[in-house]
């Protein structure tokens, strides 16, 4: 069973063909995707993915590049949210997309720390791990958790140094590796995705985003779709000389357990 612990299949850029996705990615053998929300405008579009396609479940939370039109009645709303969804067929596995971005929104710092510390506190009250966004920031990030513990989680698109790395594994997290590591021009990740402990890894496509070497990332107009995971689990089996069938085992094993899924 493959699981694609981070992909955005409500994204308007799948509204032409979505069945189509998910049938293809069936096919590849993802069986599990994670849909996590981005703000609360989305929350229905993300539950209604999860509806419609068996092995899909939701994640709710506010993105870091959204905080700019986001309020404390958002706050307020993504906690009702919770309450109404949290006993239900449809139960969130996470709080997320949240986190930090000192890439693409570096002016706003303040209020990203203030909403990530927020829905930290959040995740914490409802007892769910989180799915983190730590783009040029993962030291700020584990700033925040050191400050609010919380039940792990996920970094997505994880980019930083193996001391980071280990530091998000003590807090019981795992580590998102996706089509970044494919290029062979991202040394680090490529290093790291290669030696951190196995069961501190999980795949993840981030798609319609982050596309694998082989769709033309570079151009960055490549649509990336949740079938490339399995290619992207064969790419982290060459770095770890290991069988793909055992990558796909053990990836979708820690992502059941750091989300507390059954497997």
């Amino acid at each position: 069973m493959l699981f694609d612990t981070h992909c955005h299949l409500d994204a308007p850029e799948f509204d032409r063909d979505r069945p189509a996705v998910v049938a293809a990615a069936r096919d590849a053998g993802v069986d599990r995707m994670l849909v996590p929300a981005v703000a609360i405008a989305n929350f229905a579009a993300v539950r209604s993915c999860c509806e419609r396609y068996a092995g899909c479940r939701p994640a709710y939370g506010i993105h870091p590049l959204y905080v700019g039109s986001s309020d404390e009645a958002d706050l307020r709303a993504l906690r009702r949210y919770l309450q109404a969804e949290i006993d239900g067929v449809l139960s969130p596995v996470a709080i997320g997309e949240i986190g930090l971005d000192f890439f693409e929104a570096a002016g706003n710092v303040d209020r990203q720390a203030h909403f990530m510390r927020e829905q930290l506190r959040i995740a914490a009250d409802f007892d769910l791990p989180v799915v983190l966004h730590v783009r040029r920031a993962v030291e700020a990030v584990l700033g925040q958790l050191r400050a609010i513990p919380v039940r792990g989680g996920i970094a997505h698109a994880f980019n930083g140094s193996r001391e980071q790395a280990e530091h998000f594994i003590k807090l019981g997290f795992c580590l998102g590796f996706g089509g970044a590591m494919t290029y062979s021009g991202s040394t680090r990740i490529r290093r790291l995705a290669a030696t951190l402990p196995i069961e501190s890894i999980v795949l993840e496509t981030d798609a319609p985003d982050i596309a694998p070497a082989w769709l033309g990332g570079d151009s960055g107009r490549a649509r990336n779709t949740p079938d490339q995971l399995l290619r992207i689990a064969a790419v982290l089996a060459e770095l770890r000389e290991m069988p793909v069938a055992d990558i796909i085992e053990a990836t979708a094993r820690n992502a059941c357990r750091c989300l507390y899924m059954t497997e």
